[in-house]
């Protein structure tokens, strides 16, 4: 069996003092892709915000295990650190910086927390190119700033490649399906796809089945009002396709 990645047990949270998250239990091993689906309001970003950290989200009942370590004991760039990595479902725009300068400091402060020496000048490119050509950016796109301008399908593949630079060990992806036409997400998928190890795992949030017959989940879990109401295979995700959520319990 494989070794348990993440524990969340027993999960409250809130957001200006409005409970969200009402109890979510949740285990996932490495090697695992989990699907996490539910209908607008249930929960799902909170639940990615509140694994990354994201300072306005109170958790307020319950516990979080990465890796063994306690999770909310953790700062966010802490977490970063130690392999976690949240994909926005509205990735920012950081203006005068560039994606090659971004991603440098980056890469430069995960190796660093994990006591391998800075990259050379050239191994630092060699990198950059090869994650680009994973999800077919163009190498123009390492000389602009971070998200400026870009279209919703070139902010979404920027969030994939991002990922591929830092090889994450628990990948959270909030609604990267989210404003896609269908090239642009079989070509964030098939990278998100190509990045996946017996090593590492991900959580997929989304509405939509689309995205998950690209990215294939080994569980769905149905979130409804803060829960975890239903967790299975992927018949879930056809019986939500046919019927909608309505005819999940919960």
């Amino acid at each position: 069996m494989n070794k348990v990645l993440l524990e969340i047990k027993n999960l409250h949270a809130s957001v200006e003092g409005k409970e969200i998250l009402k109890g979510v239990d949740l285990t996932i091993r490495r090697g695992e892709v989990h699907a996490v689906m539910g209908p607008n309001g249930a929960g799902k970003s909170t639940l990615g915000s509140v694994l990354a950290g994201r300072p306005t989200y109170e958790v307020t009942a319950g516990s979080i295990l990465y890796d063994g370590r306690d999770l909310l004991s953790l700062s966010p760039e802490e977490r970063s650190w130690a392999g976690l990595f949240l994909s926005f479902q509205y990735p920012v725009e950081i203006p005068g910086v560039s994606i090659t300068n971004f991603m440098k400091a980056a890469v430069a402060a995960r190796r660093k927390a994990q006591g391998l020496p800075e990259l050379t000048p050239g191994g630092y490119l060699k990198l950059l190119k090869e994650k680009m050509a994973l999800v077919k950016m163009k190498g123009e796109f390492a000389r602009r700033e971070v998200n400026v301008g870009f279209s919703g399908g070139e902010k979404k593949r920027n969030e994939v490649f991002q990922m591929a630079m830092l090889e994450p060990t628990l990948s959270i992806l909030d609604e990267t399906d989210s404003g896609l036409d269908v090239d642009a997400l079989r070509i964030v998928a098939e990278g998100v796809q190509q990045l996946r190890t017996p090593e590492n795992a991900a959580i997929v949030i989304t509405h939509y089945q689309r995205l998950l017959d690209y990215i294939v989940p080994d569980v769905v879990h149905v979130l409804k009002e803060g829960r975890i109401v239903r967790t299975g295979g992927r018949e879930l995700v056809d019986q939500i396709e046919r019927e909608g959520y309505e005819s999940i319990d919960g």
